[in-house]
């Protein structure tokens, strides 16, 4: 049991370095290694898991979706980018192989569909000086 904890705990940091470098880097998508960074921390380690949920990651790439199951459409557009210029890439590398490319395809439009029709869009909140 302490192996299972101990491999979960370095894969929730590996996952975590990976979101942060997709933070800001705009092929590498942020949001399935933080999520993943979640589960790990989750089933770990207690400390881990509470300082994730601290973390500026977490508070700007998946507190909404995780409380609300919702997400802004900035985060729906910027996710949406990342996706289909990674996509794009791969569908391009597979000039030779069109089963490849139409089986990527149609990965692309279910995640867009997914991310448009699936998941609820937050409104900014606002104030009385105007949108936070």
């Amino acid at each position: 049991m302490k192996i299972k904890k101990k491999l979960l705990c370095a894969a929730g940091i590996l996952l975590t370095g990976l979101g942060a470098l997709g933070a800001v880097l705009p092929l590498l998508p942020a949001f399935p290694f933080l999520m993943g960074a979640l589960y790990c921390f989750a089933r770990s380690s207690d400390k881990l898991h509470a300082w994730f949920l601290n973390t500026s990651l977490y508070k700007n790439h998946l507190e909404s979706y995780v409380k609300k199951r919702a997400m802004t459409i900035k985060t729906k557009l910027t996710l949406s980018f990342s996706l289909t210029i990674a996509m794009a890439i791969g569908f391009f590398a597979m000039s030779r192989i069109p089963v490849g490319q139409i089986i990527l395809a149609i990965v692309w439009l279910c995640h867009i569909a997914f991310f448009f029709f699936g998941v609820k869009t937050l409104k900014p909140e606002t104030t009385a000086d105007g949108i936070i």
